[in-house]
């Protein structure tokens, strides 16, 4: 079978997830690397809808994409307007992106009693809107939203709503299983009745509500789709979408239909937790193929047989997808991606080595950290391990106070006021600091600057970008250890670090230490 399109929709159906919100920045990242995965298209979200999403295209049009298109999310034109009226359909073209997704009805029920409006309506809005887009250069695509309940409870009008699309000149039509109701063989015999009638290309979107979303577009796949949508990590609303990184690895392992590259196959590991670090959610362990757990064995039998064999409790070589077998009371676990790791930062190092290097970082990870999306913080990991190593500068105390003055005369008015003391010790000698900030971290910050810059001016350049605190044990309460995630930029390059403690001030004082002496040690600065 010839390959399949692979389209991502993480930045604008995946962040309908409860509990997921995402900066412009993030959502940047997210679009780089599955570019680099190498997904033919990214849907970037709805530009009408609101400001940040008008903002990440109006940017994004810098990105230098190799191999994949970005798309605008939007309907097809409101009932009873015209298409060349219509704001929202305007806010698409001027997203300048090749390819625009349109979702339309393809449900009676929907017509009549959401839309309000009469089939023969929505028959025009939707050939109308693709008529207009398509004629201005754009490559569209027909989200068929409610396609397989449509079809159930009228099969010639779900079709027939594709067929105009078609009619009008889009490029997919994708069948959407918008409430995710329908089973594997539902939809599997739905997209071979709409290939019957309907000369079209189709394109898959479930969602999980039946937890068979990845099955579902398999099921699609084999009955002739040549279009599969989906998100990272399955993120979505309700139960979530189909799972794209299951589906890419289904697809080229099991059913030998390539996406992707066999070096972009050995990333699906890295761009799942690249991914969940952004959004902010710890990675589901039990995640097939990426998960922690996927190829984890806890001792007794199966250790010892996957010893022997590996393919005696394992369906698949874990290195084929970035994953590792993990033998939870043994040392061998992760060796070589970390070896992998430290030839790609050109550090020389013996097989003792990266073997204490390997026991060091699952001694960090039992303390609440997680190297994911913290390369920064890794690379000086490995470094401080080595011998040579000098720290560019040593912390030796440091106090910060968060103080609120109600102000009478504003009614229902507070001040935050935050402020740092710190001591650090720079080529021999101790420096007391203090300053104020916005925020404890802002304030500690400021307080360590003060005292560097005396030795190293240009670390003015270095700026905190993004901070994220995750609790890592949620049963311990106020107790529990937090890991924290900060992201710095020198204006050219962006780089991430991570600090994990009881305490949130001093899980932030080592991800901030690790921050400004990655950066150091990038520039070859010497104490």
């Amino acid at each position: 079978m010839a390959g399949i399109e692979l389209y991502d929709t993480t930045l604008r159906d995946g962040t309908q997830q409860e509990g997921i919100s995402v900066s412009v920045e993030d959502k940047l990242r997210i679009t780089q690397r599955m570019d680099g995965f190498g997904v033919q298209y990214i849907e970037g979200g709805w530009p009408g809808s609101n400001p940040k999403d008008a903002e990440f295209f109006t940017r994004a049009k810098s990105l230098k994409l190799k191999n994949a298109q970005l798309a605008a999310f939007g309907s097809t034109r409101r009932a009873g307007v015209a298409v060349e009226r219509d704001s929202q359909v305007k806010a698409l073209l001027d997203a300048e992106t090749p390819v625009v997704t349109l979702v339309g009805k393809a449900s009676e029920l929907q017509v009549l009693r959401i839309l309000e409006t009469t089939l023969e309506e929505n028959l025009a809005m939707i050939a109308d809107t693709v008529g207009y887009l398509k004629k201005r250069g754009r490559k569209v695509f027909y989200d068929a939203e409610h396609f397989f309940d449509g079809y159930k409870g009228n099969a010639d009008y779900a079709v027939q709503c594709a067929r105009v699309a078609v009619e009008a000149g889009a490029d997919c039509v994708v069948l959407c299983d918008t409430n995710g109701g329908a089973l594997p063989d539902e939809v599997n015999r739905i997209v071979r009745d709409v290939l019957g009638r309907v000369d079209a290309r189709l394109g898959i979107h479930t969602h999980n509500d039946t937890d068979t979303a990845v099955a579902s577009t398999l099921a699609a796949v084999r009955a002739g789709a040549v279009q599969v949508q989906g998100t990272v990590n399955g993120y979505g609303e309700r139960c979530g979408n189909a799972n794209l990184l299951s589906i890419v690895a289904d697809l080229q392992i099991k059913m030998a239909i390539r996406c992707v590259s066999d070096e972009q196959l050995r990333s699906l590991t890295e761009v799942a937790h690249f991914v969940s670090e952004l959004v902010n959610l710890p990675p589901y362990n039990q995640q097939p193929y990426v998960g922690a757990s996927a190829f984890a064995h806890k001792g007794g039998l199966h250790a010892a047989a996957v010893l022997k064999l590996p393919e005696s409790y394992q369906h698949i070589v874990p290195e084929q997808v970035g994953n590792t077998n993990n033998f939870v009371v043994s040392e061998l676990s992760g060796r070589g991606n970390i070896q992998h790791r430290l030839n790609e930062l050109g550090l020389k190092v013996t097989p003792e080595q990266v073997r204490d290097l390997v026991e060091m970082v699952k001694q960090q990870e039992s303390r609440g950290y997680q190297y994911e999306g913290a390369e920064a913080s890794f690379e000086l990991l490995a470094r401080r391990s080595l011998p040579g190593f000098r720290q560019l500068f040593v912390l030796e105390d440091f106090r910060v106070s968060v103080e609120r003055h109600h102000r009478p005369a504003v009614s229902s008015n507070e001040d935050t006021f935050a402020e740092a003391t710190v001591k650090v010790q720079v080529a021999g000698e101790s420096f007391h600091t203090a300053a104020e900030g916005n925020g404890p971290v802002n304030a500690l910050d400021a307080a360590l600057r003060k005292a560097l810059v005396q030795f190293f001016p240009d670390l003015s350049r270095v700026r905190l970008t993004d901070y994220k605190v995750r609790v890592v044990d949620q049963g311990s309460g106020t107790g529990a250890t937090v890991r924290v995630l900060i992201e710095s930029t020198d204006g050219t390059n962006v780089w991430r670090t991570v600090g994990a403690s009881a305490n949130v001030i001093e899980a932030s004082w080592l991800a901030l230490r690790d921050a400004l002496e990655w950066w150091l040690v990038r520039q070859g600065t010497r104490s």
